[in-house]
């Protein structure tokens, strides 16, 4: 199963990218003095922002379980620990009592009712369970997560490796990348602002 996210703002993450990256190279062309150089700084941190919260977070199916790329942390659910993967605002991901929000896969409030009250216009049901439902005429968050449930039932149906560990339970860390993608242009904006 590929990864899961949203498309809009990746594609937004990668425009406004090439944006700093132009922007980038005509402050080293043209521009001079500490003003450029907080310029920099600042396009800096832009860019790291984007990478945090537009490029970087997805939901990754993978052999030992989902893994939630948050903003700035990582939680992995092991395929054992999955019970259900519903949609509230979010997308969310239950492991027994514990549930996991998913920073990329989102809908707001607007886009359900507006759907349910052009169902209803329509004269068709309002679902309450997406079992029988078309897949082009689903929601994408609801879509991924009928696909995670489909994926853990068939993960768990499937034999279990020779010498497998028992049940694992869910963990989350911060994320390095992510840390350093802001923390280091942050620093470097500091310095400027007290150096230059």
């Amino acid at each position: 199963m590929r990864p899961l996210s949203a498309p809009v703002p990746r594609v937004l993450g990668w425009v406004w990218i090439g944006v700093v990256a132009l922007l980038m190279v005509d402050l080293v062309l043209n521009g001079s003095g500490r003003a450029s150089l907080v310029a920099g700084a600042v396009l800096l941190v832009t860019a790291g922002g984007a990478y945090v919260l537009w490029l970087r977070p997805r939901v990754v199916p993978g052999d030992e379980g989902v893994r939630l790329v948050n903003p700035l942390r990582d939680t992995v659910v092991p395929w054992s620990a999955f019970t259900w993967a519903d949609v509230t605002d979010v997308l969310r991901v239950h492991a027994g009592e514990a549930v996991f929000r998913s920073w990329p896969l989102r809908e707001t409030r607007r886009s359900r009712v507006r759907e349910n009250l052009l169902r209803a216009r329509d004269g068709g049901p309002v679902p309450d369970d997406d079992a029988g439902q078309d897949p082009r005429a689903m929601r994408p968050v609801d879509l991924a997560a009928r696909q995670l449930r489909q994926e853990a039932e068939r993960r768990k149906a499937a034999p279990a490796p020779a010498g497998g560990a028992g049940a694992a339970e869910p963990v989350t860390v911060w994320a390095p990348d992510a840390l350093a993608a802001l923390g280091i242009p942050v620093l470097l904006l500091v310095a400027v602002l007290v150096l230059a």
